[in-house]
């Protein structure tokens, strides 16, 4: 295997695909967890994860439930980065993502 500059290992292409895919899931798991903070914040009953972000959505914008629910979770993220801004995961959220692994 090839070295960086600095005598570190170049990762492999799987390697490469597997961080990838980890930091997506990642991503993905705390967009979840943060949907559980806006139900919370908003005083929903029976909604969590990412009911509650599709239904706080389709009300603050007055966009079609179809419509939200076909956006990617990219699309998501980038729509709520500003009300995400500063929010702290719960620590038993960060300690489930810390302990899961893929291995």
């Amino acid at each position: 295997m090839p070295l960086a500059m600095d005598g570190e290992k170049i990762p492999s292409i799987n390697e490469s695909r597997l961080g990838f895919h980890r930091s997506a899931g990642h991503l993905n798991y705390f967009l979840d967890v943060f949907g559980d903070h806006i139900a919370q914040r908003e005083g929903y009953i029976g909604l969590n994860g990412m009911e509650s972000i599709h239904f706080y959505l389709i009300h603050k914008f007055g966009w079609l439930p179809r419509a939200v629910k076909s956006m990617s979770l990219e699309d998501v993220r980038f729509v709520l980065s500003q009300e995400m801004d500063g929010w702290k995961a719960p620590e038993e959220a960060i300690m489930v993502s810390r302990n899961y692994s893929l291995d």
